[in-house]
């Protein structure tokens, strides 16, 4: 339970906008004992209006945290202190009684598959943070929904936060204001308390107009009491609680317990040429090409692709034994660098309004730009960078943060499925797992089954991104593309998953597994074009659900056959060879690497049927 801090009484709150008296005795309980806590000068209860968000956007620009960017219909900047620019792992914290209901027992060291805190821990963390943390500031109160308002797969939050910014961007990520607490009413939701850890009057100097605390950053989990408790930092995935925090880490324990999935997966719909229509989610770590492929412009004729999501997918069976999906998000939380005409036009064409950037760098003329945009600058157009210098190519550094980000709504997105808000969800009939494999993994496999599938997804490894604070292009393991992001121990998420294939009636999706990144072992160009060519593996996909594509067996899956992989226009250029190829000596590596992280990170935790694919992966391997 929080501890019992004897604060100022919540009667000293000025009330800005809303009636605390209307709302049910459960959520009054949250804001008034977080009040005490926090002790804000007043409280602001969030209808989610324009005019709201006006009033918000107009403070935030006179606080100097944000800035408006004339060259696109209600845009802004937003620079960040530059210590606090991405997800913090080492201080993101399961809270449970038992370590082992957090993460696996790992037989060296930290385990890689999230941090646990005792509640005893976690209670003096939070009392050497939260007192007073809020004074001088407002308590903003926001009623979100995931999913749907109504939507019988949809969740419900509340954030308490001291940050405007963060007020803003809820408004795009997720369904906010008072139609979210009127379909509430007296039921349950999870309590989400953040603060930038910036009492007023202020010790020291911000940078960039940016409150943080980075060195008492701490984001707390408690998955028994549907709490998230977020200190320290005004960065989107420790600040927006309704994505990673509540989205993946809190929702994966409630699907546990409910018998649903809540994963780190985009949601796609794909129609061929003869009008035929899937849907398919996909998982990929961050920074990986999730949001490009979402939003695919094919290059085959006649096909096309629709976006439901580009980041997190709920997903329930129904009666009839179709897994259905949802997106909970309402909007995009997309890396920008990389993001071009070229790479992923849809984005390009989502982002000219109503978006807010943040680390990327301004150009004089009042827009955006940022590493990988493709397009040339005018003449006599300088450059701010995301540090807020005047930048040249010369600096020797980016001009945007590498994990600088834009926030946009999805529904500006031009490709939105017209199903992307169906209250009953989308039905699921193929999963994909992917990351950065430069070497020794093939374009595209299938699993040979539903338990193949789960070790496929188990086994994924990818280069680290700058979505979080690691350095370096090492190659991390990180299943499900979820490593982040698990809400209870792997070991049993893995067992859950499996548990699927004996639902009543259920109609598995098919698993694959894809890599764009594959290196020409030569001159370490890339063998793939990717991008819009893409949609030649998911035709292959498409095919293969409906039977009309054999493919052939191989070591880790069902590779295209000869000639079934639709290579129509890309001229001769293209190594199959080394695009598919199966290396006896890396793939020995690879269940080596697999075998040990198994071991050392997940152990007894490992579910038997894990250990038995692994088994079989290296006989196979043996026969290359």
């Amino acid at each position: 339970m929080p501890p019992q801090i004897q604060s100022q009484p919540p009667s000293s709150l000025r009330l800005l906008q809303g009636d605390l008296a209307a709302l049910s005795p459960a959520l009054r309980e949250f804001i008034e004992s977080s009040a005490a806590l926090c002790q804000p000068d007043a409280l602001h209860i969030c209808d989610g209006s324009e005019e709201e968000n006006r009033c918000i956007l107009a403070l935030l620009e006179e606080q100097g945290m944000i800035k408006k960017l004339p060259k696109y219909e209600n845009c802004w900047l937003a620079r960040t202190d530059p210590r606090d620019v991405a997800r913090v792992e080492s201080k993101t914290v399961i809270v449970t009684t038992e370590e082992r209901d957090a993460v696996p027992s790992a037989r060296a060291g930290v385990s890689q598959l999230g941090r646990w805190m005792s509640p005893e821990e976690f209670e003096k963390a939070r009392s050497l943070r939260f007192p007073g943390c809020m004074k001088g500031r407002t308590m903003y109160v926001i009623p979100y929904s995931m999913g749907p308002v109504g939507s019988p797969l949809s969740k419900t939050g509340v954030q308490l936060t001291d940050s405007a910014y963060v007020v803003a961007s809820m408004r795009i990520m997720t369904r906010m204001g008072r139609a979210v607490l009127e379909a509430l009413g007296g039921g349950d939701f999870v309590r989400c308390l953040h603060s930038v850890g910036c009492p007023l009057p202020l010790k020291r100097p911000l940078v960039n107009s940016w409150p943080c605390n980075p060195e008492l950053t701490l984001v707390a989990h408690v998955p028994e009491q549907r709490r998230i408790e977020s200190f320290g930092s005004g960065y989107g995935g420790n600040s927006l609680l309704g994505k990673k925090c509540f989205a993946l880490r809190i929702a994966s324990t409630i699907a546990r317990e409910e018998g649903w999935l809540a994963e780190h997966m985009l949601i796609l719909g794909i129609t061929n040429p003869d009008g035929r229509k899937k849907y398919i989610a996909a998982a990929f770590p961050s920074a990986c090409g999730k949001t490009n492929l979402a939003m695919l412009q094919p290059a085959l004729p006649g096909w096309k692709v629709e976006c439901v999501g580009d980041d997190i997918a709920w997903m329930k069976f129904d009666k009839e034994g179709n897994l259905r999906a949802i997106n909970p998000e309402n909007g995009f939380f997309g890396v920008a660098p990389g993001t071009s005409a070229k790479t992923n036009p849809n984005a390009m064409a989502t982002i000219c309004k109503n978006t807010i950037f943040t680390n990327v760098a301004e150009t004089s003329d009042g827009g955006v730009y940022w590493e990988g945009m493709d397009q040339s600058l005018p003449e006599g157009i300088t450059l701010t960078s995301w540090k807020n210098k005047l930048w040249t190519p010369e600096d020797g550094e980016p001009c945007a943060h590498p994990n600088s980000r834009f926030c946009t709504p999805a529904s500006q997105c031009p490709i939105i499925d017209p199903q992307w808000e169906s209250p009953e969800g989308v039905p699921i009939e193929a999963v994909i797992f992917g990351g950065r494999r430069p070497q020794g993994v093939p374009l595209v496999y299938e699993a040979f089954d539903w338990e193949h599938g789960v070790f496929v997804g188990a086994a994924m490894r990818s280069e680290a991104t700058a979505a979080a604070e690691h350095k370096g292009k090492a190659i991390m393991h990180d299943p499900f593309a979820m490593r982040p992001f698990f809400g209870y121990n792997f070991g049993r998420y893995l067992a859950h998953w499996l548990s699927m294939a004996q639902r009543p009636q259920a109609r598995l999706p098919r698993v694959f597994h894809v890599n764009w990144f594959r290196r020409c072992e030569r001159d370490g160009s890339f063998l793939w074009p990717g991008f819009g060519e893409n949609v030649r593996v998911l035709e292959w996909i498409f095919r293969r659900v409906d039977g009309q594509a054999e493919g052939r067996r191989s070591a880790v899956g069902y590779l295209p056959a000869e000639g079934e992989l639709n290579l129509k226009g890309l001229g001769s250029g293209l190594d199959l060879q080394q695009l598919f190829g199966l290396s006896q000596e890396f793939w020995e590596d690879e269940a080596r690497s697999i075998r040990e992280y198994f071991q050392t990170q997940v152990g007894a935790d490992l579910p038997c049927e894990m250990e038995r694919q692994l088994e079989q992966l290296e006989q196979r391997i043996q026969q290359l």
